[in-house]
């Protein structure tokens, strides 16, 4: 794979003078022109082998194009990223919004390839992560990111040159790194591991540009003409993201459905509800205070429902329990004109919790197959391939000791308009009631399709939906409260 790109390129100096003044005006024009008028947010990744030029190209990209437009964050420094957080966490973090460029050095491959040099991956957990980056990639590209990866190479013998001669420089030698030797030393091991990731990784749809980094003229004209030809394309043709990359739904062929299964009239009497609140409570005070969940996990708890089933009061016997230093409420509501210009999920990495704390969402990322799906914000390819999307969210997170759990709070449509007007006759309830409430109750039947299908696809062993018939609100809080130390407890065994 990285044979022609060890053949000597190399490009003259005036020919090169000659293309950089056209080359560097094209750049601008393109990059104010998707800032202007392109939905896409661009990332380029740079990465490759120590002494390969990956800083000189970062460098020369921020002058050649407005560096006011650009983010560069540096990610190939193999540091040591906390066993918590979330695979892709902190690349979430710095998503840049539509209309911009990111540069990503090193991004998700860099500390990859080092753990499986190094013995800390092995080959199966090392695919297996490569797949997940694929998935990651391919996910971004259906938001609109255009991804430009560019792996800078050097043979053994122009790496060992290049890294004594930087050496040998009193005002270069800092460039050079203990893992700078070190991959040079193992430079065999590299290049394979190398070359494994970079042929599973690079797709059709996100594919890799290997370029020869001996002569700096070439790599610089080599990268510089391909990004400006790369998101001139994208925009003349933009991103194909309307395909539809899921299984066909199924419907049942007797009509039953999950929510049909559910017996909404569960009585329970405010005496035992008192009773066991309190238990409750009590128990899930101490869980979330032990030093096992403090130390090693974090919890979600995402709460969906029919409008007035009862998920406000559910997540207050929850809070009343907790010590507020430690838990976060994160109502989702219609994205923010920020939210918008990101991929979906972004407001959802950012809210994430730290070791030892709760984060309870309040509505959340299954807006992309509820409401949106239901109201036609977003296309049938949109929430299609979303089901898989959310899976691998919530599997990142589950594999780094955040602990899930999913309740979505069922009432019947008698229940619903029984609440309805009670809340339109109290006065310190009337601002729970709105247009729109009464608007989807109209669709009752497109969203109950919607909660089947979501559950159905959705409900994981690592996060599972729990349906809390809530006719009753005693015996909704009670079993909210119940599953959620059952299922904290078993996580934590």
């Amino acid at each position: 794979m990285f044979e022609s790109a060890e053949l000597g390129h190399r490009i003259a100096k005036a020919d090169y003078q000659g293309i950089v003044p056209e080359l560097r005006k094209s750049l601008l024009d393109v990059q104010f022109d998707v800032q202007q008028n392109s939905p896409l947010r661009i990332i380029v990744v740079i990465a490759g082998v120590e002494g390969g030029g990956k800083g000189s190209t970062v460098n020369l990209l921020n002058a050649w194009m407005d560096p006011r437009l650009i983010e560069t964050h540096a990610f190939d420094q193999s540091l040591s990223v906390s066993l918590k957080e979330p695979a892709f966490h902190r690349y979430w973090q710095c998503m840049p919004p539509r209309g911009r460029l990111a540069i990503f050095m090193g991004a998700w491959y860099s500390d990859l390839i080092e753990a499986h040099v190094s013995g800390k991956l092995r080959k199966g957990d090392f695919d297996r992560k490569i797949q997940a980056i694929i998935n990651f990639e391919s996910m971004l590209t259906h938001e609109s990111t255009l991804i430009l990866k560019y792996w800078l190479h050097l043979s053994h013998a122009e790496q060992k040159k290049r890294l004594n001669s930087l050496a040998a420089d009193p005002d270069m030698s800092w460039r050079v790194t203990e893992a700078g030797w070190h991959q040079l030393k193992h430079y065999e091991t590299y290049r394979s591991t190398a070359e494994h990731c970079l042929r599973l990784s690079s797709t059709g749809e996100n594919p890799w540009v290997i370029v020869e980094g001996v002569d700096e003229r070439y790599r610089n004209l080599t990268i510089g003409q391909h990004l400006h030809d790369r998101i001139k394309e994208a925009m003349v043709r933009p991103l194909d993201n309307k395909r539809i990359q899921a299984p066909p739904l199924l419907s049942p062929i007797d009509h039953r459905s999950i929510l049909d299964t559910l017996h909404l009239d569960n009585e329970l009497s405010r005496q035992d509800y008192q009773k066991q609140l309190g238990i409750l409570q009590g128990r899930l005070h101490n869980l979330l205070r032990s030093e096992e969940f403090k130390k090693n996990h974090a919890l979600i708890t995402v709460f969906e429902g029919n409008d007035a089933a009862g998920k406000g009061g559910s997540i207050r016997r929850i809070t009343q329990a907790l010590d507020a230093r430690t838990y976060r409420v994160v109502p989702i509501a219609a994205p923010t004109p920020e939210e918008k210009l990101r991929p979906y999920l972004w407001r959802f990495w950012k809210n994430l919790p730290d070791a030892g704390h709760l984060t309870i969402f309040d509505r959340s990322w299954y807006g992309r197959v509820l409401v949106e799906r239901v109201e036609g914000f977003c296309s049938t390819a949109d929430w299609m391939r979303a089901y898989d999307e959310i899976n691998q969210f919530e599997h990142q997170l589950a594999e780094s000791g955040i602990i899930i759990l999913k309740f979505w709070l069922a009432i019947s449509a008698d229940e619903q308009l029984k609440r309805f007007q009670e809340r339109e006759q109290t006065g310190f309830k009337r601002f729970k009631i709105t247009d729109e409430d009464w608007r989807n109750r109209n669709k009752w039947d497109a969203y109950a399709e919607a909660v089947n299908d979501m559950v159905d696809r959705t409900s994981t062993q690592t996060a599972p939906w729990i349906l809390v018939e809530a006719n009753n609100k005693y015996y909704a809080r009670i079993k909210v409260l119940s599953a959620l130390c059952d299922h904290i407890e078993k996580q934590l065994k």
